[in-house]
């Protein structure tokens, strides 16, 4: 029997609290989640800092990963024997599916920001690189590897692929806003998922929902953007980021001044150096990362003591609404304040704008968008959805900003009350009465 046909003995299975069960009966699938590539999504957890905010977000890329995969698998069951599905297709989708967030690194997209990396390149790395995924995927076939990898780029020839992994209603944001959900204990992300999938159907190039289950969706696309809102932009999870983020700028700029660490940052030269091989990149994890943190509360540099011990401490800094667009006279004010009271303002005053971050809405016709949801009427015409629900259309097409201020208030209530820089610099962050209670 060829490698991509063979089964297990038995069929294995992974206790979920989503999905209740993930069912495993492919060799190769079983074979990659065995795969030190794969094993190391257990240390990468799914939500980065937002543990620091809803202490029960604990969960990995290796949960989440499993269970786009069972989505996958559940969907293809449910298209066996329709038009335009080619059931040839299936182990290709099942893989890429299951590896779609292989090259996720620590803290995921807070990391890749300050060093400039791509999760998705990485992803591709591991899949055609020196790898034991790479020997499991050729194994299936000459090339396979390589058409896994352009699912998950989304250049692979057939877009009804591609479509199940990333579109505006994939098995990835299907299974991630029900974890998250979950995880984070709110109940924004509910949505009838068995509905959904009931409903779907595989055209030419994309997957469609029939008309009849528009509702379903409409819930599922609130829940999204409530999701956004409510848990991945809360401003405590950015508060936490942004001290994370200060961090590791604060040890690349040591290191590029020779500062003579106590525990050297090995791990990070060659993040430091934006010179990163495969082999550095699999080797560091949120557990290692944590470990220096930890470390480096003991250093010599004030800065990095501080802002490590306030990430490993939960002591996070305050925040108001601010927006630097329209407040660009009072943001210059507060730089040079914050320096004349000896307060670095290039690590302790930050705005941040959640619009910046890598997450995405519902948006048709916007550019490099998502292939919008389509309604697969009665007489089979396709209907965009936001032409046809007036409750997606009225969320469509509007990119919202959240602009937040962020400060270390326990700094600045140190300061002597008759400083006149103190003074002023509370005129600015608390002036406004309706501030204050975003402050705490």
């Amino acid at each position: 029997m060829a490698y991509k046909d063979e089964q297990l003995n038995e069929e294995k299975v992974f206790k979920d609290p989503v999905h209740r069960y993930v069912h495993v009966k492919d060799r190769v699938i079983w074979d990659l989640i065995a795969t030190p590539e794969f094993q190391r999504l257990r240390r990468i957890k799914q939500l980065g800092t937002t543990n620091l905010t809803f202490h029960g977000a604990e969960h990995s890329r290796f949960n989440h990963s499993l269970g786009v995969y069972e989505i996958v698998q559940r969907i293809i069951y449910n298209f066996q024997d329709r038009p335009h599905w080619n059931n040839e297709e299936r182990l290709l989708c099942l893989c890429a599916a299951l590896l779609h967030d292989l090259g996720h690194g620590p803290f995921s997209h807070s990391f890749e920001k300050v060093f400039k990396l791509d999760h998705e390149h990485f992803t591709q790395q591991i899949i055609l690189g020196e790898t034991f995924v790479n020997k499991i995927l050729e194994r299936v076939s000459p090339g396979f590897a390589q058409k896994v990898s352009d699912v998950i780029a989304k250049t692979y020839e057939d877009k009804l692929v591609v479509s199940l992994i990333s579109s505006q209603i994939d098995a990835d944001r299907m299974d991630y806003l029900q974890r998250d959900a979950y995880f984070t204990g709110v109940s924004y992300g509910h949505f009838d998922m068995e509905r959904i999938l009931r409903v779907m159907r595989p055209i030419d190039d994309q997957v469609v929902i029939k008309s009849s289950g528009m509702h379903a969706v409409e819930d599922y696309i609130m829940s999204r953007y409530q999701m956004y809102w409510q848990v991945y932009f809360h401003p405590v999870t950015r508060s936490a980021e942004v001290i994370l983020s200060k961090i590791l700028h604060r040890a690349k700029h040591l290191f590029e001044n020779n500062y003579t660490f106590k525990l050297e940052p090995a791990h990070f030269i060659s993040f430091f150096k934006e010179d990163v091989d495969l082999a550095d990149y699999l080797k560091l994890d949120e557990a290692i990362v944590s470990y220096y943190f930890q470390a480096w509360q003991e250093e010599d540099d004030p800065v990095l003591q501080d802002l490590c011990e306030r990430f490993m401490n939960r002591r996070l800094f305050k925040y108001i609404e601010f927006n630097p667009n329209q407040q660009m006279n009072e943001w210059m004010e507060l730089y040079r304040l914050f320096q004349d009271a000896g307060i670095d303002p290039e690590y302790y005053l930050v705005v941040d704008s959640s619009s910046d971050l890598p997450y995405d809405f519902y948006r048709p016709g916007e550019e490099e968008e998502r292939l919008p949801i389509h309604l697969l009427m009665p007489n089979n015409e396709l209907k965009e959805l936001s032409r046809h629900s007036e409750i997606v259309e009225s969320i469509s097409g509007k990119k919202r900003t959240d602009h937040k201020l962020y400060f270390p208030a326990d700094i600045l209530h140190r300061m002597s009350d008759e400083n006149p820089v103190k003074k002023r610099i509370f005129e600015l962050l608390y002036g406004q009465g309706e501030r204050i209670k975003n402050v705490d």
